[in-house]
């Protein structure tokens, strides 16, 4: 009926039809709207999309009256299974424009200056401009400083034209750190850094970090364990494991709480006998609240007097199934690869070379790319030659665990407490070389084995005594003398010497023996061995 009306006035039909559609089009409800805009942004991005955590947020915002830019960073993800602290050694102007991303819970530190910007406000910038925001804030009230206080403005003064020769780029070098509990902030590696210029590690946080988070709280549920429960492991409980024997292949469960929540959970401990090599303790920790997982090895025995170096030649792929143990104080480089890890970064690993490898390649693409950025594409604030040499780095790293080179593994440990397996035990294995080496004075002091006294008392024990390098120094001194007054009692004739001096430098000699060798002052006392 209608179509004929509109004949009947001389309209088209089809037109009239396609018309009242293009009204439709143009005066379509909101809702319409927005589901058509979804549907083509999920088009047009579908072939970008990311299904993994989103890490970062950055949110904008202008003020239209006075036009203040205010540019903040928030954490999209979670909070971290450990805390992180980066330190960069600056070296040239290029360092200024390295990428930080500073969450609103970590802490950015000049160590030359002792200043920081403590936790607040997150922030995506560069080293550059964390340097002049800390300028900036110095130089804020500098006049008033100068007529009011004059002392003070004085030494703000000094701090503040260090930090322009700094960002001007006349004073090198210089450290800055970027330490965060939650594990959410960033620092910019490259491929250049060398362990004495860039250092990132993971920790485990304390009490007080977990409650500045908001983790930890009340008490739950006691965990399911699945070995030997050891009491009065906790400190409030009175100790450790004293007065248990740990036998081999027992798991033992120890109460710990979880670095990841701060809740109460279990460590499972294991000895393991190496052949050929050492007994080694394999501890766990799973949170069944939080998820949190880690595994640590941890060596015992006495400290060695040489430190050790193991060189491991992989030419084969049986070689990247060899068991390999990483201590803790163990410095791995594979130059093949450039590679580098220095002590403290991954911790204890008892695994395979494979293993190794691979964790070594999953935790660096954990810092330069997104955590489930499977394309490598690094975002697009990376340059592309930056990109270019990373995506080369991880190449070679990539061709080394799956056997496609041959290369070698250097593992120094001051404390020789790092092993490769023999495959050809008890015989020597063509393709491994090791070689002791005496330890520096650096690590001597880094180990906390410098200034450390060893004597044997009368019950048949040594005991340790730490001591300072001014006590140590006096306490040498001191024995240097009684050494030289015992050998001029020993070198005069019989007849000139009295009794009484005689009886004196025999008994200072017996009780004067003593060794002194890398680092280690060993005291023997003649009634202790009597």
């Amino acid at each position: 009926m209608a179509g004929g009306n509109l004949v009947n006035k001389g309209i088209n039909p089809d037109n009239a039809v396609n018309e009242l559609a293009n009204q439709d089009e143009v005066f379509r409800s909101v809702g319409r709207h927005v589901e058509a805009m979804n549907l083509a942004e999920a088009d047009e991005e579908e072939d970008y999309e990311d299904d993994g955590p989103k890490v970062v947020e950055e949110i904008e915002s202008l003020c239209m009256n006075c036009e203040e830019n205010n540019t903040e960073v928030q954490s999209a993800g979670e909070i971290a299974e450990r805390g992180v602290k980066n330190v960069l050694v600056m070296q040239e102007l290029d360092d200024m424009q390295r990428q930080v991303v500073k969450s609103d819970t970590a802490v950015f530190r000049v160590e030359d200056l002792d200043i920081e910007i403590p936790p607040g406000r997150g922030k995506l910038t560069n080293v550059e401009g964390m340097l002049s925001e800390i300028l900036s804030d110095l130089d804020l009230g500098q006049k008033k400083r100068k007529e009011e206080a004059p002392e003070v403005y004085e030494k703000i003064e000094t701090i503040v034209q260090q930090l322009i020769e700094m960002i001007r780029g006349t004073v090198f070098p210089f450290k800055v750190s970027l330490e965060d509990p939650a594990g959410n902030s960033w620092l910019e590696p490259s491929l250049a850094d060398t362990p004495s210029t860039f250092i990132r590690t993971e920790y485990d946080r304390t009490a007080e970090q977990n409650a500045a988070l908001g983790l930890g709280g009340e008490e739950d549920d006691e965990e399911e364990t699945t070995g030997q429960v050891v009491s009065q492991a906790l400190e409030d409980q009175g100790g450790g494991m004293e007065g248990v024997d740990i036998v081999d292949g027992v798991m033992y469960t120890l109460p710990c709480s979880c670095p990841g929540c701060a809740k109460k959970a279990n460590m499972n401990i294991q000895m393991v006998n190496i052949p050929y090599f050492k007994q080694v303790i394999i501890s766990a920790v799973i949170c069944m609240r939080c998820g949190y997982r880690t595994n640590d090895v941890k060596t015992g025995g006495e400290i060695t007097e040489k430190g050790q170096r193991i060189w491991l030649n992989v030419k084969h792929p049986i070689d990247l199934r060899r068991d390999i143990l990483k201590s803790e104080t163990c410095m791995l480089k594979i130059p093949a690869c450039k590679v580098e890890v220095v002590p403290g970064t991954m911790g204890g690993r008892f695994t395979t070379v494979e293993g190794l490898l691979t964790q070594i390649r999953d935790d660096l693409k954990g810092q330069i790319f997104d955590v489930e950025d499977t394309t490598g594409s690094g975002g697009d604030s990376m340059p592309a030659d930056r990109k270019k040499g990373w995506e080369d780095f991880f190449k070679g790293l990539e061709m080394a665990i799956n056997g496609e080179m041959e290369y070698t593994i250097l593992m120094e440990d001051p404390l020789a407490n790092s092993y490769v397996q023999n495959l050809c035990s008890p015989d020597p294995d063509p393709q491994i070389r090791t070689e002791e080496y005496d330890r520096t004075e650096e690590e001597e002091e880094e180990l906390g084995i410098a200034d450390m006294r060893t004597q044997y008392i009368a019950d048949g024990e040594y005991t340790r005594e730490l001591m300072t390098k001014g006590e140590a120094q006096r306490d040498q001194k001191a024995k240097d003398a009684e050494l030289k007054r015992t050998a001029a009692n020993t070198e005069v004739p019989g007849e000139v010497k009295s009794t009484t001096d005689s009886a004196v430098g025999k008994e200072a000699a017996v009780d004067a023996k003593e060794a002194v060798k890398d680092g280690y002052v060993m005291v023997e006392h003649g009634d202790a061995k009597a």
